[in-house]
């Protein structure tokens, strides 16, 4: 199959927030060009992506996973929902002797053991002893085995055949976010999945000291002889423009799908959708860390996607140098810098015959980007067309 690679870079401003906070509370940061920057964790905008699949609706639900230690009980209820007839107590014997076959590890975690026999309630149901990451129509798979050996299921599960069986459910048709973002099992490596995209940490193209809001919260209840705050507290916050960048490799991505979601759609169909999804939500969406507190839904102010076939080149250096205000802000200077940074990189290593740019802006202070490649007009424009594109690519011989 053609070396595919999608380079996605964004320059977003955020006003005061805290997106991704650290171990103390205070927002990420990161020292780069020998100054603090502002930063948002790979992790933290993997997760907004996810979940912005799910609450748009970009995508099936029968191609999105779930990633959870209650693996059982989660296998339980799709078990139920087969054939309604099995007890609860049985769904759940039924699904831990088939995760288990899986090459998934469970226990019932001591802490719950502990308070069930406390409060003399009944068991609770095992949990994997890590997160386990399964797509829809993996757990559909599973469940109908548990199902075909309920008479006995452990004997069942036994022979050599039907614990492969289990081994291979667990290990096809993969999801989108699981053939995009990867699978990690340290118990069972052979069903692992290499990621299709690697997302870097957002950060700040320019300086960043964190602040900190000092607030107090009145008791609605006191009187007018009781003075002085009910609560006083600080929260850390920054505010900066992000250059956010992901790199996806499309072969890796087809590969990771394998079969589509219908077995009657063209191979580069699923691959088309995941792909489409995954530009709408990388652009879209937002980590909501104190949201409630700095409501800092904010759109970005340019894209530049890349169609290449030679390998993932990220800008980030454009901004070693960390942008300076003079004033006027950092947005003209950091979108000035990417394009022309951007144009340099492709001259000395790109192919400008299997290059292809699009570019998607709001505002003078991008004009510059404009030159790089085809302006859309909209998100959606802009995701349908790279769709277009990979498909294209995909289906011409290798």
């Amino acid at each position: 199959m053609n070396r595919i690679f999608l380079d996605v870079h964004a320059l977003q401003t955020v006003p005061p927030s805290n997106l991704n906070r650290d171990d103390t509370g205070a927002p990420k940061t990161a020292v780069y060009g020998g100054v603090p920057r502002a930063r948002v964790s790979s992790q933290a905008w993997k997760r907004a992506i996810r979940t912005y699949f799910r609450d748009e609706h970009l995508l099936d639900p029968a191609e999105l996973g779930v990633r959870t230690k209650k693996v059982v009980e989660l296998l339980a209820d799709r078990i139920a929902g087969l054939d309604p007839s099995v007890e609860r107590e049985t769904a759940l014997n039924l699904a831990d002797e088939t995760v288990k076959a899986a090459g998934f590890k469970t226990e019932v975690p001591k802490r719950k053991a502990d308070q069930a026999k406390k409060d003399g309630s009944p068991t609770p149901a095992p949990e994997s002893k890590y997160l386990v990451f399964l797509s829809s129509r993996q757990l559909d798979g599973l469940a109908r085995l548990a199902l075909d050996g309920a008479a006995d299921i452990t004997a069942f599960l036994k022979t050599k055949e039907n614990k492969a069986r289990a081994k291979e459910l667990a290990d096809t048709r993969h999801s989108v976010d699981i053939a995009l973002f990867g699978r990690m099992v340290a118990d069972v490596a052979d069903i692992n999945v290499d990621a299709a995209v690697q997302v870097a940490h957002a950060l700040s193209v320019h300086r960043v000291d964190n602040e900190s809001d000092y607030y107090t919260a009145v008791d609605d209840e006191n009187t007018d002889e009781e003075t002085g705050a009910g609560m006083i507290g600080t929260v850390d916050f920054n505010s900066a423009t992000l250059y956010r960048y992901a790199a996806l490799g499309v072969h890796q991505l087809a590969a990771n799908l394998g079969q589509g979601l219908r077995d009657d759609e063209p191979r580069t169909e699923p691959v088309r959708r995941a792909v489409e999804a995954f530009v709408h939500a990388f652009v879209a969406s937002l980590p909501t860390g104190k949201i409630n507190t700095f409501g800092h839904h904010t759109e970005p102010d340019a894209v530049v996607v890349k169609l290449r076939t030679t390998r993932p080149i990220s800008c980030v250096a454009a901004f070693e140098d960390p942008v300076r205000s003079d004033g006027g802000g950092h947005l003209r200077e950091a979108a000035d810098r990417l394009a022309a940074y951007a144009s340099d990189v492709e001259r000395a290593y790109g192919d400008p015959e299997t290059t292809l740019t699009w570019v998607l802006r709001v505002g003078p202070a991008t004009q510059k980007l404009a030159e790089l490649g085809t302006e859309t007009g909209t998100l959606r424009e802009l995701a349908a067309a790279v769709g277009q594109a990979v498909t294209e690519r995909l289906e011409k011989p290798a």
